[in-house]
């Protein structure tokens, strides 16, 4: 070759190899392109896996709240980033306010409260007679701590239930174990167990909350076989257990109740060995209430104009009915 041609024949050869290595590198590109494609995709798919694994995993230890949740707090984590241990411990903290929030609605069922009353409501103006400091130091629960107990007497209707039911709600609340009963359904109940051979299965069942709230006792007698299951409940409860007890009796007249002086003795030596004693005096509410409700309706039939007509025409409907 003519020695002039030579350059030219390099640049040709060169321009060739180098057209076709070109190809050669599109298709090394291209499958590094497939191979990244791919390492994504691997990527998401175990991404997938693992969340429907912690998915199941929540599940399978009943941590229902948590596993609902955890698509939020995923989200919110990728926007925050947080912490392991803070991620953590937001997801847990649905978990447990959701636990907390069951418990609390299970021993509320459990409790078995006619109505629920708090202590806020409670109208210390209207009953003097009742000590607002001995039941603020009630209401801190150290009563229950200490195994000890209650006594409530007054007439009917001066608010000792409501209070019993109170302190029993802040029981609750705080965690403790609490059953409500009058004391007439616990006699028939006890009274039904013995003749059915259920009795110590019964008393274990009286024997299990940490506050037992006994309603009403004193409305009706207590004779024989009666007061002595009431005794055993209460014996039983002695040092192991708190009792709320409500009375319309005094202590001097137990031995009516129970026609029985010996057991009445024995049920309140056993009671107020460890007691507070509520005494509260005054009007009944519902009396109170009674003659409220009167006033104001005497009020509209002797101000015709301000509704009077409408009252006398209500209260001969109701008296027609």
């Amino acid at each position: 070759m003519p020695a002039q041609d030579q350059p030219a024949a390099r640049r040709s050869g060169a321009r060739a190899g180098r057209a076709v290595a070109r190809p050669r590198r599109r298709r090394r590109g291209r499958r590094r392109s497939r191979g990244l494609r791919a390492d994504r995709e691997s990527r998401t798919v175990n991404k997938h896996t693992t969340y429907q694994q912690l998915r199941g995993h929540l599940a399978y230890l009943k941590l229902t709240a948590a596993a609902e949740q955890l698509p939020a707090a995923l989200e919110a984590a990728e926007k925050a980033k947080p912490g392991y241990t803070q991620f953590l411990h937001d997801l847990l903290d649905v978990e447990v306010a959701a636990t907390r929030e069951r418990r609390l609605a299970s021993r509320l069922r459990l409790a078995g409260f006619p109505s629920t009353k708090t202590l806020e409501e409670f109208d210390f103006t209207a009953q003097p007679s009742v000590d607002r400091r001995l039941v603020d130091e009630l209401a801190t629960l150290r009563f229950i701590e200490e195994k000890a107990n209650v006594l409530a007497i007054g007439p009917p209707g001066v608010g000792k239930t409501m209070l019993a039911i109170a302190l029993g709600l802040k029981a609750v609340h705080a965690g403790y174990r609490v059953y409500y009963t009058t004391a007439a359904d616990l006699v028939a109940r006890t009274s039904r167990a013995a003749l059915e051979g259920r009795w110590q299965t019964t008393m274990r069942f009286w024997n299990g909350p940490q506050l037992l709230v006994i309603d009403e006792l004193g409305y009706l007698p207590m004779p024989g076989e009666a007061a002595a299951h009431l005794f055993q409940v209460i014996s039983r409860r002695y040092e192991h257990g708190s009792i709320i007890l409500t009375t319309n009796r005094g202590i001097a007249s137990w031995g009516e109740i129970f026609d029985d002086h010996t057991v009445a003795a024995a049920i309140l030596d056993r009671l107020l060995h460890h007691a507070t004693v509520l005494q509260i005096d005054g009007d009944s509410y519902r009396m109170r209430s009674h003659r409220a409700r009167l006033a104001t309706l005497k009020a509209g039939l002797n101000h015709p104009d301000e509704g009077g007509e409408f009252s006398r025409s209500h209260l001969g409907n109701s008296h027609d009915r």
